[in-house]
Order: structure tokens, then sequence, then C-alpha cells
């Protein structure tokens, strides 16, 4: 089975840079063992304005029965000559995209050590695929591909040329063409859409696809149209693993959305507005408000209480003023989308030794939230029902006494301005209560009157002259040293 991969480029951008990105020279041609054959790497092509990669993968029929126990596809057992004598080796299979991934894993990763500004970089990318399974023809190949940013030509191959009346095979020739995508980006989508057309796989699906096909396909299939075929397809009709999967990708789904489609309505701000003048999502200007209060409190060791699925976390470790960021959080499995939010398992050592996550109940006191110079509650005590919010004000201020603590807090006199916000509804079901300013202000003043604090307080997105700002945050300073050394 054969596979190509082409690239045009500029003298600025030279189209050869693909050799550094497939971490494969262009002057070389090289041979790579499978479990079930050779893998090899050539270039037809490499000038510095159009260069070409070749994936040509030879299946050793033999091997592919030994390793499979003589079953065919599904499982079921098939002829002993069919065993040997079918299209495996020649069309685009599981077997060639596991192929991609282990040739061509660094490109796919979207590491390159020796050019590390090239990964990030969109290209002009055209991909040729002589020969592919499609159980669902043309059109299922189209609505897989093109909502990925593809030009998609699919051609049905027929049957036989000599008899055109016995009608098409199954097979197509595809030619995928796209202005400007990453390689990372293409090598994934052909991992996981590859076996999915063709249906079947040449190996036992086991529990660890699940999280094989969430790690591939994480920034675009939790939102593409057809991510309930794609799942069930890759993970070979398996009901339990296809539930669980679509269970996970719609957590995925809603923490890439933003925190503001959960936690709130921000979006009607947007569909109120032309395209053109989309505003900053009030989610983007809650934690640029933090950010921006934390470098003014000097702060290095930064708490994220009730983290959730991390959109915080991820936003202080961009800036290298904060050494040191922990998230908590009671639930696991936000904790766990959070994990994967942040690649912690694909991290630097160095960016690795900043971030920590960790599960723990806010209504307890916790020694290791003890000795940070700044605490975050962003949008967590309406979360709470209002008998617990003294539990929730002594762990924080009484026993960790971080020097700063930021808490925002929805704003309920703007939520007139919602227009798809019922009249006398909160902004999510799970908000117990929502403040006015006075009652918010009140609160905050008593807490710091209490704990030897002193707060300011601020507005977060657009100050409106009669209600006040969609969200409000409340700045808390320690005022006390000697309670905090007592404490």
């Amino acid at each position: 089975m054969f596979l190509t991969i082409t690239t045009t480029g500029t003298p600025e951008r030279p189209a050869t840079d693909l050799g550094y990105l497939l971490h494969k020279h262009p002057d070389k041609a090289q041979a790579f063992s499978t479990s079930y054959g050779t893998a090899h790497v050539l270039y037809p092509e490499a000038e510095s304005g159009r260069c070409t990669a070749a994936l040509l993968l030879e299946v050793d029929a033999v091997a592919l029965v030994r390793r499979g126990k003589g079953k065919g596809r599904g499982g079921a057992p098939d002829a002993a000559l069919a065993q040997y004598v079918n299209d495996r080796p020649y069309a685009a299979s599981s077997l060639l995209a596991v192929a991609l991934s282990s040739v061509f894993s660094s490109a796919m990763k979207g590491v390159c050590n020796a050019r590390p500004e090239l990964p990030g970089q969109a290209r002009p990318l055209r991909v040729e695929v002589p020969a592919l399974p499609a159980r669902g023809g043309p059109d299922l190949v189209r609505k897989l591909f093109e909502p990925l940013g593809w030009a998609v030509t699919a051609e049905p191959v027929p049957l036989d040329t000599e008899f055109p009346d016995w009608g098409d095979s199954r097979y197509v020739s595809l030619v995928l063409e796209a202005d400007a995508l990453t390689l990372a980006e293409a090598l994934r989508h052909l991992y996981v859409l590859l076996p999915v057309l063709d249906d079947a796989k040449h190996y036992w699906v086991a529990p660890d696809e699940v999280d094989k096909l969430l790690r591939v396909g994480e920034g675009w299939l939790p939102g593409h149209p057809e991510q309930r075929l794609i799942t069930s397809r890759y993970l070979s009709r398996r009901w339990s693993l296809t539930r669980q999967a679509t269970e996970r990708l719609e957590l995925v789904r809603l923490a890439e959305a933003d925190d503001s489609e959960v936690e709130e309505i921000d979006n009607a701000v947007e569909a109120e507005t032309e395209a053109e003048e989309k505003p900053t999502p009030l989610a983007v200007q809650r934690r640029e408000a933090i950010v921006t209060a934390l470098r003014q409190s000097g702060a290095a060791r930064v708490l994220d209480l009730g983290c959730g699925q991390g959109q915080l976390v991820q936003t202080l470790l961009k800036d290298p003023a904060f050494t040191e960021i922990v998230g908590v959080d009671v639930s696991m499995r936000a904790l766990t989308i959070a994990s994967r939010r942040l690649k912690l398992d694909r991290m630097g050592e160095r960016q690795a030794s900043r971030v920590q996550l960790f599960q723990g109940s806010l209504a307890y006191t916790d020694v290791r939230l003890k000795g940070y110079d700044a605490a975050v509650l962003s949008e967590v005590i309406e979360h709470l029902d209002l008998p617990r919010l003294p539990a929730l004000e002594y762990a924080v201020f009484g026993s960790a006494r971080p020097r700063t603590v930021l808490v925002t807090t929805p704003n309920v006199e703007y939520n007139v301005r919602w227009e798809s916000l019922p009249a006398g509804h909160v902004r999510h079901g799970d908000h117990r209560f929502e403040w006015t300013r006075a009652e918010f202000r009140a609160w905050a003043e008593a807490v710091a009157e209490r704990h030897g604090y002193g707060v300011a307080f601020e507005p977060v997105g657009p100050d409106d002259p009669e209600v006040g700002p969609p969200t409000q945050m409340a700045v808390f300073t320690q005022t006390s040293p000697k309670e905090a050394k007592a404490a």
C-alpha cells in the first residue's frame, strides 16, 4: 500500500523542510521493520519549491495471518485461501495507519528538535492514497475530511475497466488538499480516518484504544459532525468502549468550548454582534483580569482553587512569572480533563516542575494549601450552598492564608442583559445563588475584617452604568502579619 505527502514552498520557507518535520532525510531511502512487513520512506521529488515524501508498506500476508490467529475482518474465520489472498497488502487500512504512527511518530506528535519552530507552521499539503477502502463511498470520505479543512477528491475505482457494467468497487482513489494545515494535524487525521473508512482493524481493540483515540483526536474530533460514526468504527463497534469514548469526548468538547459555555451564557454577546466585530468572550476577559491582578500582587506561587478543567492553569503556565501553579478540584473527572488539556504526559521536565494537580475539597482545611503567594477562586463560591460558605472561608482565609486571594462570581444584576436567559433564572443550573454587587461587597468586606485582609473590587467585562459588569472580582490582600504568623 502506498501514500504520498506533498508540500510546496518558497526560498524563505523551502518545501524540503518536510524532511525536518518527518525526521527523514530527502536524499535517503530508508526501510523500517513493522509487525506485518516493511515500511519504506523515500522522496520522489525534493526541491525548495516542491517536496514529496512517500510511504510504501510491504505487508507480509503470512505474518498477518499468523499474528491475527487466522481471523479475518471482525474476528470471524475466513476461508483458508482468503486469509492469504485479500486486499490487505494493497489497500490503505489500519496497517498503514499504524505504519504512519510508527515511522513518523515525532512528526505526529509535533516534535522537531532540530527546527522547533517548524511543527507549528501551517503549510499547503497534498495527500494521495491510490487505493482506499471506503465503506460508505465517496460521500462518506467527504463528510469525514472536509470539516477538517481538506478539499477532497475521491474517485471510485471500477471493479474492472474492461467491464464497466460491473460498476464500482468499494475502493476510491483519494486526493486531499489543504491550503494551511500543520503536518501533525494531517497525520492525526489520517491515522484515525483511514481505518474508519476501511471499517476494520488488523488488531484486537482493547480498552486503551479509547485513550489513544482521544489523544490523537485532540483538537478536532470532539467537534466533528461525524464524531459518533468515527468513534464507533474506530473502536470496532464495541459498544462499551464507544459509550466511554463518547462521554469523554463530550466533556472535552465542553472544555474546549471554554468555561463560558459551561459557567455562563457568555456566547450570547457574540450572537448579538456582527461576525467581524466579535467581542472577547467573558471567560477570556475573566482570566486576563485574574492574571493582571496576580502580576500586580507580585505572586509567583499560585493556587487555582476549584480549577475545574484547567483553563486558568493553562493560561498561567504561559507566563514565566508564575513559578509554581497548583490546581485543586474535588472532581477527579475534571482533573483528568485538565491533565489532558495541559498535556502533562508530554510536558517537558522544566515545565512539568511548575505545575501540579490534586484532588481536594475547599470545605476542609488542607495543609497542602499553606505557604502560597496567591489563591484564585474563579466562579467557585456560587456553586456552594450558602451554609457551606463559612467552611470555605476558613479553609482559605483562616487556614491556608495566602498573601493575596482573588474571588470572581457572577453579578446577578447583569442577567437582564442576557436576552437568552429567562427572567429569574441563574446562569448555570448548578449555581446555588448569584449575588448583587451590594451582597458580594458585604460578604467580602466581612470576610476581610474577620481574617485580617483588605479588599478592593474590580469589574470584569463591560461595566454597564445601570447594572454593573457581568462578573465581579474581589482582590483580598493580607494586612495583618501578626495574625498570619499566629495562624
